[in-house]
């Protein structure tokens, strides 16, 4: 099966995480078919929090590929700001 996921980056204290489609058998930080975006919870200033691929988010979607809790918001939370922006 097919999950869209957050794999973590950054430094200690200071997450910053990656939005990846990958197979549900693979460690957190370890291979992935394809990165889609990332979410940066700790955002400052000009920074951006969140930056996705809603259209490969969809074709991931459609061929199967189910998000996680978190990035079904994230998700959400992306379509919300690019509606707000356009």
């Amino acid at each position: 099966m097919v999950k869209i996921r957050l794999t973590r980056g950054g430094a200690k204290k200071r997450p910053f995480y990656h939005i990846i489609v990958t197979d549900v058998r693979s460690a957190r930080d370890g291979r992935n078919i394809e990165r889609v975006g990332f979410y940066n919870p700790v955002a400052q200033g000009g920074e951006k929090r969140i930056e996705l691929d809603l259209a490969r988010v969809d074709h991931w979607v459609k061929n199967g590929a189910q998000p996680t809790d978190k990035v079904r918001n994230l998700i959400k939370e992306a379509t919300k700001s690019q509606a707000a922006a356009a």
